[in-house]
């Protein structure tokens, strides 16, 4: 009994209106007719950075709801760049579509998870991915640091009291969070914070005091 090809769908994306996805459609067309497999699918975002987020990027978005789906076997691209820019964000595909039993065949790295080979790297990757976030938390444990030493104040930025207090007056006549914002020109971060007692006054911490204002923070 002769096995079905495996259904391969292409991801393909160019990062300006003005490139072609002829190539990387016509290297992936030839390597999928040299493995037997089939092509069913075709997912192309156009003119997008590799640098946005799944949200930002339709085709994508598709192809990961219907890799879910197990709508094919295989998700092919011609480069690992055209799948996303960042280590972790690849990983994290790579794990929500193997997850589902769905391979990745890249062709410029040669990479094939259909193979024992494709997916031992496929475990490598996992292992540089959890360095690099190892890496990134000890620089910015480093960058904290090295401002805590030169007395650089962190944390969110320290409210005016005159402006706490207004804010607990105009909540008190009943305006939104966001009206409250635009009259007094301050973020709604800002307001949010106040009313929920997670502010520092400019003259250290605040909580409304004992009147009618800070009853009005305490409980807006």
């Amino acid at each position: 009994m002769t096995a079905k090809p495996r259904r391969v769908a292409f991801y393909i994306r160019v990062s300006t209106d003005g490139q072609s996805t002829a190539l990387q459609r016509r290297d992936l067309v030839q390597a999928c007719k040299h493995r037997g497999w089939e092509v069913t699918q075709v997912y192309e975002d156009a003119g997008i950075s590799g640098a946005k987020g799944r949200e930002g990027r339709p085709a994508f978005d598709r192809l990961c709801q219907d890799a879910t789906r197990r709508r094919f076997d295989v998700i092919a691209a011609w480069s690992v760049d055209r799948l996303g820019r960042s280590l972790q964000d690849l990983v994290g595909f790579l794990s929500e579509t193997h997850g589902a039993g769905v391979n990745l065949y890249l062709h410029q790295q040669a990479v094939d998870t259909t193979t024992p080979a494709g997916r031992a790297l496929f475990q490598m990757m996992g292992v540089f991915a959890e360095f690099e976030r190892a890496m990134i938390r000890d620089r910015v444990k480093a960058g904290l640091a090295n401002a805590k030493a030169k007395g650089v104040r962190l944390g969110a930025p320290r409210t005016d009291t005159k402006v706490i207090a207004r804010i607990a007056r105009e909540k008190a006549k009943g305006l939104s969070v966001r009206a409250i914002a635009d009259k007094l020109g301050v973020g709604a971060g800002t307001v949010h914070r106040v009313l929920n007692g997670e502010h520092v006054s400019q003259s250290g911490a605040y909580r409304g005091g004992d009147g009618p204002e800070g009853a009005a923070v305490r409980n807006p």
